[in-house]
C-alpha cells in the first residue's frame, strides 16, 4: 500500500441482522476482518489483557475456574448496577479501540473490514472509517433470528434492540447497505460486489 493508512470500510447492523455472516463473506474473498467483539473476548479470556484490570475494579469473583471473565456473572452485575457497566466499559472500550486500530494498521488486503455492533453510536469508530456499510433487514426478522439462535425471551431480545441506534438512524449513517433479508446467497452477492467497489475506491486514495 503507497498510503500509510489503510481504506477502512466500519461495518455495523443491528443485533441479529447478519452482520457476521456479511463480515465472513468479506474475509472469504481474501480481506482482513477486525471485529471489535472478538477482540472483547479476547481481552477477557484467559490471560486476556483486560484480566488484571477486571479483578482489581471488580474482585476475583468475576474471574471464573478458567482464568477467563466469568460472563454471567459480569452480565447480571451490570445489568443491576450501570456504574459497574460504566466501569467495565472504562477498562474495556481504549484497549479495545487500542488493538483495533493496530490491527487495521498492520492489515494486508486491498482495505480493511472494521466490524462494530455499535459503531453508528460510537464516534471513536466513525470517524476512523472511510466508508460505513450497515447490514439491514426489517426488525421483526432481526428479533426472530435471534431469539432462534440465543434461546432469549422476546422482552430480552426487544431490550437489547432497543438499547442500539434504530434501523432509521443505521440507515441514515450509511453510504452502502447489505439488504439481509434474503437469503445467504443473496448476501453473499451483494458482498461480491460491493468488494468490488471497495478495492475500487482503495486504490484510488
Amino acid at each position: 500500500m503507497t498510503h500509510n493508512h489503510p481504506f477502512i470500510v466500519g461495518l455495523t447492523g443491528g443485533i441479529g441482522s447478519g452482520k457476521s455472516a456479511a463480515a465472513d463473506a468479506f474475509a472469504a474473498l481474501g480481506i482482513e476482518v477486525v471485529d471489535t467483539d472478538a477482540i472483547a473476548h479476547e481481552l477477557t479470556g484467559a490471560n486476556g489483557a483486560a484480566m488484571p484490570l477486571i479483578v482489581a475494579a471488580f474482585g476475583p469473583a468475576m474471574r471464573g475456574p478458567d482464568g477467563a471473565m466469568d460472563r454471567n456473572a459480569m452480565r447480571a452485575l451490570v445489568f443491576e448496577d450501570s456504574s459497574a457497566r460504566k466501569r467495565l466499559e472504562t477498562i474495556l472500550h481504549p484497549l479495545i479501540g487500542q488493538l483495533s486500530q493496530e490491527r487495521c494498521l498492520r492489515a494486508d488486503s486491498p482495505y480493511v473490514i472494521l466490524s462494530v455492533p455499535l459503531l453508528i453510536e460510537s464516534e471513536r469508530y466513525r470517524d476512523r472509517c472511510d466508508r460505513i456499510c450497515v447490514v439491514d433487514c426489517p426488525s421483526e426478522l432481526q428479533l426472530a433470528r435471534v431469539m432462534k439462535r440465543s434461546g432469549l425471551a422476546e422482552e430480552e431480545v426487544r431490550a437489547i434492540m432497543a438499547a442500539q441506534a434504530t434501523r432509521d438512524q443505521r440507515l441514515a449513517a450509511a453510504d452502502d447497505v447489505i439488504d439481509n433479508s434474503g437469503t445467504l446467497a443473496q448476501l453473499e452477492a451483494r458482498v461480491c460486489a460491493l468488494d468490488q467497489t471497495y478495492r475500487r475506491l482503495a486504490s484510488a486514495v
